[in-house]
């Protein structure tokens, strides 16, 4: 059973992700009472090719080398204990905590059941539409996830909910930004303990990361969708904010020096 009282409990249910997925319905099926149940997930959907099995491997062992990072943060850096997510893996659609999502949605993390999604389909996506080959881009797009987790476990996301539920929108969509601005930099953070700790890194690696946040953007994305940019609607944050604040993450590998919370603008 989902719990939560009344909007501020609606609310923390919101989806966090990479891109600017299509939520509509996920969040249509969450107020209309739809995720009150949540049946028992597959976590991984059976594979059918030589590539997909050797995908299912590559996000394995990057999920694991985000919990021997995050643990290891947790414990020096905040003093805490991290409970690592489960990641699962599907195709074409999948029900969560947090409602039906189909693979239009884009990778997400639920915050009610402590799981990030993503269709297995998605990185080839990544690399014809969005322009960002590279298995250290696929890398950092299940990093930006699994910030969005940190981010719940130290409650950041709930507190971030509590103020969208008594904003305006465009005051809600500039706390958004805010958040996943964040997330971008615990990702940064994630690749400079994975390159110090496990040597994860290889040569153009970080630049393939960074290419990846350029490419998602809501600038560009809005540019080539529309045209044009409508700054008020940006819930992720511009490719220049984005390369930015993981190239921070990536530089001081300091958790406490990603308050994106205190300005935008730097």
């Amino acid at each position: 059973m989902v719990r939560g009282g009344g909007l501020v409990g609606l609310v923390v249910l919101l989806l966090y992700g990479v891109f600017s997925g299509n939520f509509g319905p996920l969040l249509q099926n969450l107020l209309s009472g739809g995720a009150q149940s949540l049946t028992e997930q597959t976590e991984s959907a059976p594979v059918s090719s030589a590539a997909e099995e050797e995908l299912v491997e590559f996000c394995e062992v990057v999920l694991r080398d985000t919990e021997v990072v995050w643990e290891r943060i947790f414990r020096e850096q905040l003093g805490a204990r991290y409970e690592p997510p489960t990641l699962v893996l599907f195709r074409d659609r999948v029900e969560s905590a947090c409602g039906m999502a189909s693979a239009a949605t884009g990778p997400f993390y639920c915050p009610a059941d402590r799981k990030l999604y993503l269709d297995l389909s998605f990185f080839e996506e990544l690399k014809s539409r969005f322009g960002a080959p590279g298995d250290f881009a696929m890398a950092y797009v299940i990093a930006h996830e699994v910030a969005h987790h940190v981010q719940n476990s130290l409650g950041t996301l709930e507190k971030v909910n509590k103020l969208r539920a008594r904003s305006s929108e465009t005051q809600s969509n500039a706390l958004s930004v805010r958040t996943e601005l964040q997330a971008d930099f615990y990702s940064g953070v994630w690749a400079h303990h994975a390159e110090r700790l496990l040597g994860t890194l290889e040569e153009g690696d970080l630049k393939e990361a960074l290419n990846a946040a350029q490419a998602i953007g809501d600038d560009r994305l809005q540019k080539q969708a529309q045209g044009y940019v409508v700054p008020e609607s940006f819930t992720h944050g511009t490719s220049a904010q984005r390369m930015e604040w993981f190239a921070r993450g990536y530089k001081t590998g300091d958790v406490q020096q990603g308050d994106t919370f205190a300005s935008l603008d730097s």
